[in-house]
């Protein structure tokens, strides 16, 4: 009798360590916002933040606390300048504002603590950014500085943070820093960086 119980025993927890190395999936769909701006190299300029959005999609595929989470959203994102250095030297106070629409898609890799219905996540991975629209209004400061409002067409970057998920609802804080001049000047190098807030909902 007691090899049965010790047998039935051993088999209930090989049966839940099994379980727990299952993979997991969900899909979904997530919005929220952001607070980005433009950095500019040995700061030649001077510059506001600004708020954007982001809506898109998202999917989680995990086993053992760890995941690999990709997503693909639609985002805007840019900068408010207020001072800019000419090629002279000389420092001028001029407004300036550049907008992009963003095809972002961050490839992130993660780990929970928790069951996933009621977790704590950390995350980090790069992102690559598809630029699809563009509105600049630039100061007339601006225009005898060289390819200064003159932007390339993709960037990359890094995003790292923390979420947490409740039941289907899932909240994510980040922060995105540029790695690559989305200028096409080299003096006036810019990069892109933002803080992101969102709230997904799990589908599947």
């Amino acid at each position: 009798m007691k090899k049965i119980i010790l047998a039935a025993f051993l088999l209930f927890i090989s049966g839940m360590t099994a379980m727990a190395q299952l993979p997991s999936f969900a899909f979904g769909i997530k919005g929220g916002v952001n607070y980005s701006s433009l950095k500019t190299k040995n700061d030649l300029t001077d510059e506001n933040s600004i708020m954007g959005y982001q809506a898109g999609i998202f999917s989680r595929i995990g086993a053992a606390g760890i995941y690999f989470q990709p997503e693909l959203y639609l985002g805007s994102k840019g900068n408010e300048f207020i001072r800019i250095e000419d090629n002279g030297g000389t420092d001028i106070t001029a407004k300036g504002k550049v907008k992009f629409t963003t095809l972002d898609l961050p490839l992130l890799l993660g780990t929970k603590i928790g069951p996933n219905k009621l977790n704590l996540r950390f995350m980090a991975g790069p992102v690559v950014s598809f630029i699809i629209d563009e509105n600049t209004t630039f100061a007339t400061a601006y225009q005898g500085v060289s390819d200064f409002g003159n932007y390339k067409k993709q960037t990359l970057g890094l995003q790292a943070g923390t979420g947490v998920d409740l039941g289907n609802l899932t909240l994510d804080l980040r922060y995105e820093a540029g790695l690559s001049n989305v200028s096409q000047s080299e003096k006036y190098s810019q990069k892109q960086n933002l803080f992101h807030l969102s709230l997904g909902i799990k589908l599947l």
